[in-house]
């Protein structure tokens, strides 16, 4: 109990300085000292839970917020910052600390204290908390991708780079962080394009006037690749023009591909690129990088095969505002779904060594399509005569031969 009178003598300088600002009355106080004391008392106990934790923490929030709406309510004057002001706040981080030691391989918790500091504004401690975190879980790849956020959102690139760098040699499995770096790099491009804006260098051949004139201490915070786009000349040209077409993001996507040869990261990939806001030139460039990669990395994969055999018809139906039935009758729709077709058919004819896996990518293909109610019945025949050739062939799949008589089956029953 000596731990709860300690805490108990720790909290009177701020209850007596919120009296005194007339936020709360001593009836309020009271019943503060209690809950706090009730929940000093779980937190005593020989082996305390971390719910009783999170419940004293929750209630300190709900303090604090009480507290900020009636300094609002009764428009104070502003004076210099007295211990109430901030009390409130440290006595939530001192909860988390304490729950860390005897909670410290709870990710969710860390997750949680770094959370809790990032809406206070607490900057510098968000930084020491993420690294002794990532100390403690070195393996845990959510715990990069806050630390580079965090990093990135208070304009330091060059840190979060080394974070995501120093995650993904220990985490080289994981999707998510080799979408967050390639995130991080199409943020930096961006980053690098409202600069030369500023700096009055983003036209082609525009010779460098301000950029000359930056100062030391600014140039300390680039990055070589801003450093050597800076220059004047063909050379920084040159650096600003590979920049610009997506080179440093195209290596990425490149060591990712070498790293994780996965569908799902292509996947991934594919629908970040497709969902940033960057320039149509630069997207375009990028995903048929990535397509080329991976052709290069998958080759003979189902799966890959009709990621790449669909990707017009994943363009056009990703086209905001698109109506289903006004794609489904126009002639762009019609050749995209036919060239995809025949490229799966090729696929499915070629026998390659996962013959029954192509198959089986190729049924749900045309199953998916035909199931669409604004498909035109011309194209719904003509992809179920495709599935009828081709389970036809000596040694077809079953899956080809199921899935055409599920198909006709429903016309049959027309008839």
């Amino acid at each position: 109990m000596e731990r709860v009178q300690f805490q108990q003598e720790q909290m009177l300088a701020e209850l007596k300085d919120l009296v005194q600002k007339s936020l709360f009355n001593q009836s309020e106080v009271k019943q503060i000292v209690k809950k706090r004391t009730q929940f000093e008392t779980a937190l005593v106990r020989r082996i305390p839970k971390k719910g009783d934790f999170l419940r004293y923490a929750a209630y300190e929030m709900n303090l604090e917020q009480l507290r900020r709406k009636r300094v609002e309510r009764l428009k104070l004057e502003k004076t210099a910052p007295s211990i109430s002001d901030y009390a409130l706040v440290r006595r939530q981080f001192q909860i988390f600390e304490r729950a860390l030691k005897k909670f410290k391989s709870d990710v969710g918790l860390w997750i949680q204290y770094i959370q809790v500091a990032k809406r206070e504004g607490a900057r510098s401690l968000v930084g020491r908390i993420t690294a002794r975190a990532l100390q403690l879980h070195p393996r845990t790849p959510a715990l990069y991708i806050i630390a580079a956020s965090h990093e990135l959102n208070h304009m330091s690139p060059s840190a979060a780079r080394a974070l995501l760098q120093r995650g993904l040699r220990l985490n080289a499995d994981s999707v998510d962080m080799w979408r967050e770096y390639v995130r991080m790099e199409l943020g930096f491009v961006e980053g690098m394009k409202r600069r030369w804006t500023v700096l009055g260098i983003h036209e082609e051949g525009h010779p460098i006037v301000e950029a000359e004139t930056t100062a030391a201490e600014d140039m300390a915070t680039l990055t070589p690749e801003e450093i050597a786009a800076e220059k004047g000349g063909d050379e920084g040209e040159r650096a600003r023009q590979a920049i610009m077409d997506g080179a440093i993001v195209k290596s990425v996507i490149l060591s990712a591909a070498k790293a994780l040869p996965s569908i799902n990261l292509f996947t991934a990939l594919e629908v970040l690129i497709r969902s940033y806001p960057s320039q149509e030139r630069l997207r375009t460039a990028l995903l048929d990088h990535l397509y080329s990669v991976l052709k290069d990395t998958l080759q003979g994969d189902p799966h890959a095969v009709k990621m790449l055999a669909t990707r017009k018809l994943r363009e056009l139906t990703s086209q905001e505002n698109s109506d289903d039935f006004v794609m489904a009758e126009s002639e762009e729709f019609v050749d995209a779904l036919q060239a995809a077709n025949e490229s799966f058919s090729l696929a499915v004819g070629a026998g390659s060594t996962n013959a029954s896996g192509m198959a089986d990518v190729y049924v749900e293909f045309v199953e998916e399509w035909c199931k669409l109610p604004t498909l035109d019945p011309n194209l719904r025949a003509y992809l179920v005569a495709s599935l009828r050739k081709l389970a036809r062939q000596p040694n077809a799949p079953p899956s080809l031969q199921a899935a055409h008589v599920q198909l006709t089956l429903p016309s049959k029953k027309a008839l």
